[in-house]
């Protein structure tokens, strides 16, 4: 059974960033079991800089389900996701626990990453998602829609992101908002939306950009 305080300490620190979204106690209780190994396991290696509890519910959780949102709404008919350098599960994992009809891919090329990630994926029963312990440049396959988040090298990623779309498909970047420009530039080729300001930050936005 879900903790009522836990699961009513997470949905409260999640209100800001879930409009749109309902966050049933199976979502809940989902985060929760996430965040405990994402506690338990950060002991031992470097998944997030961020230690504590409520910081990393808003910071990670709560980014990646206003991502969630704005995918969900610009994006209705999509079945497939990749998550581009997913690291701790962000922003796939409260993707797929959000949209439960999407098909993830979590893309993590360093393999006690992704050791993480396959157990979070067992520990919280996910269905349609796998881990690709694998570089993105090596995958053939495309997808409908994008994610990364915090980018740091544009010039080699976004154009292996625009690979790994269908047309037309989202990528959807999850950046500082002083790295829009940058990111538009390198894509030329897509039509943008205005970048969304991400609840609780202010320099941290989420960028929507569709191929043609």
């Amino acid at each position: 059974m879900l903790d009522p305080m836990t699961g009513w300490q997470i949905r409260e620190l999640l209100s800001p960033f879930t409009v749109g979204l309902e966050l049933t106690d199976a979502h809940l209780s989902q985060l929760s079991t996430y965040l405990d190994l994402l506690l338990k396991w950060n002991k031992k290696m470097n998944l997030t800089a961020v230690r504590e509890p409520e910081q990393i519910v808003q910071r990670h959780f709560g980014e990646s389900l206003f991502a969630a949102s704005l995918v969900a709404s610009a994006c209705p008919a999509a079945r497939t996701l990749a998550d581009i350098g997913s690291g701790a599960g962000f922003p796939g994992i409260p993707i797929k626990i959000a949209v439960l009809h999407l098909h993830v891919t979590l893309i993590e090329s360093q393999h006690k990453k992704a050791t993480f990630l396959r157990e979070v994926v067992r520990s919280l029963n996910l269905s349609e998602i796998q881990v690709g312990n694998v570089r993105a440049e090596e995958l053939d396959s495309t997808v409908d829609i994008v994610t990364l988040r915090a980018v740091e090298s544009f010039g080699q990623v976004l154009p292996i992101a625009d690979r790994l779309l269908e047309k037309p498909g989202t990528l959807a970047l999850l950046i500082g908002a002083t790295q829009v420009d940058k990111a538009k530039s390198l894509l030329p080729n897509f039509v943008w939306a205005n970048p969304r300001a991400i609840p609780e930050s202010d320099r941290r936005v989420v960028l929507l950009g569709t191929n043609r």
